[in-house]
């Protein structure tokens, strides 16, 4: 098939999404308040509690919405990757997914440029709340904000895989918000998105272990440590399969053909 083809595809995907972005102001915005309340409102009563030692990447101590930052950036991400998967969802049954699903371009490469799309989406919202949390003393260095770029992008594929799997397999919609709580709360508060997790051991030993095999946890600190040019390998490897296992689990997941349907209203 040309090249051209598939180009075409991508780029169609790619400015719907943003159009739809543009349109709909009020998700911009709540996507930037939800991270703002902890930098500011949370962090300040959590300040004197949760004192941060020195631990990579970080060279000194540091304040709590320093550490916090980079889980805000994910937290971003892991919302709008879950969000967006409902729009996938209209999408295939009465949108523009449903038509493009009719051309000879394969179905994976379709969901792929869907994925990249909202990737795109949540690195402006991110980038929009890193220049508001400069202004309020998060200050990464400036070189970090360049290297954090191939990190934002791989933990937005992979929550927008999660999001993609899942919503593959809910078949009501009326279903669908809850679902994505049970997925999104534990998955951002059993992390080190708020607290590092030798804090977490020191409560609990369980909810540690818990934590370390979150793999939003390893998406965090792979994003924490870009943020300061540094790489964690091991962060790298399992976000990165992880991201291989969902994104090959959505692609199977995906059938063109089952309706979503609403659930059946009560006498």
């Amino acid at each position: 098939m040309n090249l051209n083809v598939y180009l075409h595809a991508f780029t169609g995907v790619v400015k719907r999404e943003f159009w739809r972005f543009i349109q709909q102001r009020s998700r911009f915005l709540s996507a930037l308040v939800r991270p703002l309340l902890w930098l500011v409102v949370f962090a300040a009563g959590f300040r004197a509690a949760l004192g941060v030692a020195i631990i990579p990447p970080y060279a000194t101590y540091i304040t709590y919405e320093t550490y916090i930052a980079p889980g805000l950036c994910c937290m971003i991400l892991l919302f709008n990757g879950m969000q967006s998967s409902l729009s996938m969802v209209y999408d295939r049954e009465m949108g523009s997914m449903k038509v493009l699903l009719m051309s000879p371009v394969p179905r994976s490469w379709l969901l792929i440029s869907k994925l990249l799309a909202i990737a795109l989406i949540s690195l402006v919202q991110v980038y929009a709340f890193l220049a508001i949390a400069w202004l309020a003393g998060v200050e990464p260095p400036a070189l970090g904000l360049i290297t954090a770029l191939p990190a934002l992008v791989l933990v937005a594929l992979l929550l927008g895989s999660i999001g993609l799997f899942l919503s593959a397999r809910i078949r009501q919609l009326e279903n669908f918000a809850g679902v994505m709580n049970f997925v999104i709360f534990p998955m951002f508060f059993l992390s080190s998105a708020l607290y590092p997790l030798w804090k977490m051991r020191e409560s609990s030993e369980w909810l540690y272990w818990i934590c370390q095999y979150n793999p939003f946890t390893h998406a965090v600190e792979l994003v924490r440590f870009a943020l300061y040019q540094q790489l964690n390998l091991q962060a790298l490897a399992i976000t990165l399969g992880t991201t291989l296992v969902f994104a090959t689990l959505a692609v199977i997941s995906f059938n063109p053909e089952r309706t979503v349907r609403a659930a059946p209203a009560k006498a």
